[in-house]
């Protein structure tokens, strides 16, 4: 039996190596979702000092806004997208990059580089690229496709984010997936050889399914990211042309901040997260039946 003293100081001591953590994360992260709850049912603007409350009716809101829906269908293509070609281009980078081809830790830094480059300034580069460079190439090349900005054209605008994302997060990926594919007992894939497996059957029956748990993080940190992209979305191309590529996260910023109508642009944040929530817990949910054991 543990006397009271004994009690006291284990709890002295997990208080003394947690409670600063723990203190950081209730103010940080917990106190202001807490917050960011209760406004969802206030009527305040964002700068008036009183509110009041308002019930559900900021979340009837959200439902008729027909604006919010949209840029969410249209955040949900470009995250089907985005995600598909991010861990397609970043797997087979991994495949090439593990078969000891010459300076691939090089080739796996330069890969990784467009990650560390922060969304705004990504934005701007990708703007100038897109505006400037393809356009005097088309122009001196006679390729039609880079005849104009694709930036000036709601299609080819949608497609511009969904390059410059792949770009910056298939480094990341590519790493992730490196080491899943480092993991893969090399035993198991000379017995296979033995037994006069190509490469094809080895990759779809034995490395595919050993590297579940790679596609499961992957794909979860690319939906995570994907669907709350907003700086890569406003500089490169601030929602335009026409609104065309305003995606759900600059639509609630928009609505809280520069609409100020704060209590229903919060209500769309919540319901935003949830819906976000709920994919991704799906996808590792599912995800999670296909792991296998070597």
């Amino acid at each position: 039996m543990i006397s009271e003293k004994g009690v006291w100081n284990r709890l002295r001591s997990r208080l003394l190596f947690t409670g600063p953590t723990l203190f950081a994360f209730l103010t940080v992260m917990i106190v202001p979702f807490a917050y960011g709850i209760y406004l969802t049912f206030t009527n305040w603007d964002g700068i008036s000092t009183t509110h009041t409350l308002v019930g559900f009716q900021n979340y009837g809101e959200v439902f008729k806004d027909e604006v919010f829906w949209q840029s969410f269908g249209l955040t949900l293509k470009y995250v089907f997208f985005s995600v598909l070609l991010t861990n397609v281009i970043a797997f087979l980078l991994a495949y090439m990059l593990t078969k000891g081809l010459k300076g691939q830790s090089i080739f796996r830094a330069g890969f990784f580089l467009p990650n560390l480059v922060g969304g705004i300034v990504l934005g701007f580069i990708w703007q100038f690229i897109f505006s400037n460079v393809l356009v005097y190439f088309g122009a001196k090349t006679g390729i039609s496709i880079f005849s104009g900005s694709w930036l000036a054209e709601p299609d080819k605008a949608f497609w511009s984010l969904v390059i410059v994302t792949v770009w910056q997060y298939a480094g990341y990926m590519m790493v992730i997936y490196v080491a899943g594919l480092m993991s893969v007992p090399n035993d198991i894939q000379e017995a296979a050889s033995i037994d006069g497996a190509n490469g094809w059957m080895k990759m779809r029956k034995m490395i595919l399914p050993l590297m579940i748990p790679s596609f499961i993080v992957c794909i979860f940190l690319s939906l995570q990211r994907c669907f709350m992209v907003y700086d890569v979305n406003l500089s490169l191309t601030k929602g335009g042309p026409f609104k065309s590529t305003e995606f759900v996260s600059m639509h609630v910023y928009e609505k809280a901040f520069l609409s100020r109508d704060y209590g229903v642009g919060q209500a769309e944040a919540l319901v935003l997260f949830l819906l976000v929530a709920a994919i991704t817990l799906l996808q590792v949910y599912f995800s999670k039946k296909l792991e296998v054991e070597a």
